[in-house]
């Protein structure tokens, strides 16, 4: 299970899926920023983020309980796109793209308030340091969900009505399982290294 060889080949099998993800990311991110219709909806998701940040802050131990909150906020997360992606892959569909809002939207207003510059030094300094690892963990494991989602189309329509392709396809699906246990451990570990970044080295060089 935990071959690296068998790993690597089953994860470039997946690279339409990380691609089509990417994709939808980067789509989510140009909506955000330039339609307005979903201001309403953005500006309360990052109230709430702004709401949790000053939680954080009153902590007894701010950086650990940021490491600690931002760890388990993304892992779990992620993994529940990955296994909650079997109910045909519509909650890592969204994730992705109302992710990439967030950050369209973040990066316009910034541009609004404080200009060009600003954003700039907001992508280099608040978003790169941790985002090269944690935004494509998330995009892999949204891409995992939507092919388990896809997988379980396949099998419910060969139940349907395929019954002599039943069990290919129970096989597959049983085979795609079993190798997204590794796939959940690499982007755990991954999760937890990007979440120490962004509460320590992201956090100080915004403060320079």
């Amino acid at each position: 299970m935990f071959k690296w060889r068998l790993i690597w080949e089953h994860f470039k099998q997946m690279n339409p899926y990380i691609a089509f993800g990417t994709i939808l990311f980067l789509a989510g991110m140009v909506v955000g920023g330039t339609n307005p219709t979903f201001k309403a909806f953005l500006d309360e998701q990052l109230k709430g983020l702004g709401q949790l940040a000053n939680m954080i802050d009153n902590s007894s131990n701010p950086t650990l309980t940021m490491i600690i909150f931002i760890f388990l906020n993304n892992a779990i997360k992620s993994i529940l796109v990955m296994y909650l992606g079997a109910l045909f892959g519509i909650l890592p569909f969204f994730f992705l793209v109302v992710n990439g809002m967030l950050i369209g939207y973040l990066l316009k207003t910034s541009a609004e308030l404080h200009g060009g510059g600003f954003v700039a030094e907001l992508v280099i300094k608040g978003l790169l340091p941790h985002g090269i690892l944690e935004i494509p963990a998330i995009i892999i494991a949204c891409a995992y969900g939507m092919r388990f989602g896809v997988l379980v189309l396949k099998a419910g329509g060969s139940i349907l009505f395929a019954r002599s392709k039943q069990e290919k396809s129970g096989r597959e699906l049983e085979s795609f399982v079993v190798r997204t246990v590794p796939v959940m451990v690499i982007l755990t570990i991954t999760l937890l290294i990007a979440a120490v970044i962004e509460s320590t080295i992201t956090t100080w060089l915004l403060t320079m």
